[in-house]
């Protein structure tokens, strides 16, 4: 069954409704130049009050490796997604100072794109169609691929079913998919859960 992911969580209603549909994972944002931001220190009483089986991510854009470390020793992280411009000297450095999953996020344009992420030392790949788009790519570049992977990019609940018709990913990840004027809605979450695992 493909996993759920649901990103950029910014108040704490944002965790009660994670809470009550129980994706797999949740994101958190740590980029300060996305309007998700959120502190590490938010993020670590998003992580007490979130429902243990869920597993919070921290979603980075080429940050300090240190910093990255303090929050998964914390405890307020579990899992680091690396969005930037992170390769694999970047990928060994960090795993020298932790001890959880790393995911990477690529931008897919082409089958090449496709098959540079699949040879990422990361533990999970990303595909998206960009830094938090909202839009869809083309998923037949996806057809040959032999790695697991997350699916990003303009995934909604409108769209989840037919997307799924056509691939089998490990996961799907959606953030703005389930908002309605720019805040996560109860409902949307709900919708975009029952659909995937029906």
């Amino acid at each position: 069954m493909t996993k759920i992911k649901m990103c950029g969580m910014c108040r704490e209603q944002d965790i009660e409704y994670a809470n009550t549909v129980l994706p797999e994972y949740v994101g958190y944002v740590f980029a300060k130049k996305s309007r998700r931001y959120i502190s590490p220190e938010t993020a670590a009483k998003f992580t007490e009050l979130l429902d243990e089986r869920i597993i919070p991510v921290g979603v980075f854009v080429d940050e300090d490796i240190q910093s990255i470390a303090g929050l998964v020793n914390s405890g307020a992280i579990r899992v680091v997604q690396l969005h930037g411009n992170e390769d694999d000297d970047y990928i060994s450095a960090l795993r020298e100072q932790i001890d959880v999953p790393v995911i990477k996020a690529f931008k897919v344009r082409n089958t090449g794109d496709v098959e540079q992420a699949e040879c990422s030392s990361a533990d999970m790949i990303l595909l998206d169609s960009g830094e938090g788009s909202g839009e869809l790519f083309d998923h037949s570049f996806l057809k040959n691929i032999r790695r697991e992977y997350f699916l990003a990019g303009g995934l909604s609940p409108e769209n989840i079913r037919n997307v799924l018709e056509q691939l089998v990913p490990y996961a799907v990840d959606v953030s703005s998919g389930l908002e309605t004027d720019g805040v996560k809605d109860l409902k949307k979450m709900q919708s975009f859960a029952e659909l995937v695992r029906s």
